[in-house]
C-alpha cells in the first residue's frame, strides 16, 4: 500500500527592527526568520489487519509498526515480509494487532517526517487505538526505533528496539517510556554496545527498560525476539502515558 502525506515545519522566530535596519549600510546586524515550509512525503508499507477487523466495527485495535534492516530497502514491498511480524503473518500467524511494516528507499535511511506522515495516515484512515501504538525494529529498524521514539515520544505505549542503536544523550525524552531491548552477544554488524549505552543511560534516569542478551548469537537477534509470544504480551500491557498525548497529535 502506497501512502502521500504533507507535512509542515516551522522556522525561527523573526529578530531584528526597522531600526537596524538603518545600521546595515556599511556594518551588518543579526536577524533570522520565520516562513512555514510544507514537504509531501511519500512511501509503500504492508498492513495487517486481525480477523476481527472487518466484524468488529466498532472497535479500535491496537498497532504494531515495524521497521525492516537494510537489506529489505527498496521498490520491492514483497522483501519486507523476510523478518519480524510481516514474516509471522505471510507464514499464517494471526496477530490481535494492525501490523504495519513501511518500506525504506534504496540508499537511504529512515526518515522521520516520512514515518510521521505514514502514522497520520495510517491513524486516520484504520481504527486505530492510539492508546496502544507499539514501534519495534531490527539493525537499521533498530537505530530507526531509537530515533523515532526519540522524537515523536508521545505516539507510543512501548517500543522494543533490537540490535540498534542511537544517541544516550537523548534518551531523556523517552525516560518515561516503556522499552525492552535486544542484542545478540556475539554481534559483528552492530557491537552489543551500542544498545548497551542507550539502556545505561535510560537506567541512570530511572527508566523502565529491560534488556535482553542472547550469549551466542551473532546479528540475528530478530528471529528469537519475534517468535516469542511474550513479547506481544509484554506490549499489550502497555498504553500511552497520559502527559504525553497532547504532544503527538
Amino acid at each position: 500500500m502506497r501512502f502521500q502525506w504533507l507535512v509542515g515545519a516551522a522556522a525561527f522566530a523573526l529578530l531584528g527592527s526597522p531600526a537596524f535596519a538603518q545600521d546595515k549600510a556599511g556594518g551588518q546586524v543579526a536577524e533570522s526568520f520565520e516562513r512555514e515550509i510544507k514537504k509531501v512525503v511519500q512511501g509503500n508499507f504492508l498492513i495487517g489487519l486481525p480477523k476481527d477487523y472487518e466484524k468488529e466495527t466498532t472497535k479500535r485495535f491496537p498497532l504494531i509498526i515495524f521497521l525492516h534492516g537494510s537489506g529489505e530497502r527498496g521498490s520491492d514491498i514483497e522483501i519486507v515480509k523476510k523478518h519480524g511480524p510481516p514474516k509471522l503473518i505471510a507464514a499464517g500467524k494471526d496477530m490481535p494487532f494492525i501490523v504495519v511494516s513501511p518500506q525504506c528507499p534504496s540508499n537511504e535511511g529512515w526518515s522521520v517526517d516520512m514515518l510521521n506522515g505514514m502514522y497520520k495516515h495510517i491513524t486516520k484512515k484504520y481504527r486505530v487505538d492510539k492508546e496502544r501504538v507499539y514501534l519495534t525494529g531490527l539493525s537499521m529498524g533498530g537505530f530507526g526505533t531509537w530515533a523515532w521514539a526519540i522524537d515523536s515520544p508521545g505516539k507510543f505505549a512501548a517500543i522494543a528496539p533490537i540490535c540498534g542503536g542511537g544517541d544516550p544523550k537523548k534518551v531523556e525524552a523517552i525516560k518515561g517510556m516503556p522499552t525492552w531491548v535486544f542484542h545478540g552477544g556475539k554481534d559483528n554488524a552492530v557491537p552489543i554496545q551500542r544498545d548497551q549505552e542507550m539502556v545505561d543511560a535510560l537506567k541512570a534516569l530511572g527508566s523502565d527498560v529491560k534488556f535482553t542478551i542472547y550469549p551466542e548469537a551473532g546479528h540475528d537477534s530478530w528471529t528469537e525476539t519475534y517468535d516469542n509470544p511474550e513479547l506481544y504480551t509484554w506490549f499489550l500491557k502497555h498504553t500511552r502515558k497520559a502527559k504525553e498525548k497532547e504532544k503527538s497529535e
